[in-house]
């Protein structure tokens, strides 16, 4: 630790890539993870200050009795970029904050942060290492399909609407291709997880 603060590795990679199987496999190596991306949700339904912002930015549809009103707001910002950097807006700051207060209570001595717009978000910057898990267009909308059952025109859509891996790569330290089997996967987060813990 630096300062009593842990190491922070960051996880990032785009819809279909695998990064959250990345970032169990480095969780089952013994690192604590954060998934953004699970407490964003979270964070929607439960804090009142980010419900009044999205409902003042989205409307009254934004919600509905059963909490944040999903495929309303997936079809607003996945086909409008403004309305989905407006999202992140009101969304980013308080998942920052979370992550704050999540990683003062971590006892590791590295932690890793994993989010689909780590780099969109400016998030990597307080990261120690970026890592983004990358694979082949095609593999990532066969595995969106079969996962969300999205069509390929929507699943392309949520691509272009993400940066390009080249712009993760240019923004990272390592980088974990997806391209193989889960052996093969696993490989490669534990060659990482290897290069990271001698950098501690």
């Amino acid at each position: 630790m630096k300062n009593n603060q842990p190491f922070v590795a960051g996880i990032t990679g785009g819809i279909g890539s695998g990064k959250s199987t990345a970032a169990k496999i480095f969780e089952e190596l013994g690192i604590p993870v954060y998934n953004s991306d699970t407490r964003a949700k979270t964070i929607q339904n439960e804090n009142s200050e980010v419900k009044v912002k999205i409902i003042a930015a989205f409307g009254e549809e934004a919600y509905h009795e059963n909490g944040l009103n999903k495929p309303f707001i997936s079809k607003q910002v996945f086909q409008n970029n403004e309305k989905l950097k407006l999202l992140n807006s009101i969304v980013h700051p308080a998942v920052f904050q979370d992550f704050e207060d999540w990683k003062k209570a971590q006892k590791s001595n590295i932690v890793m942060k994993e989010a689909a717009i780590l780099i969109e978000s400016g998030s990597y910057k307080d990261c120690d290492v970026v890592i983004s898990v990358v694979v082949d267009v095609e593999t990532r909308i066969a595995r969106t399909i079969k996962r969300d059952g999205l069509s390929r025109e929507e699943i392309l859509a949520r691509i272009n609407n993400q940066i390009s891996d080249e712009e993760r790569i240019a923004k990272s330290d390592f980088i974990i291709d997806n391209n193989g089997d889960l052996a093969h996967l696993k490989n490669e987060v534990e060659q990482t997880f290897i290069k990271i813990k001698k950098m501690i």
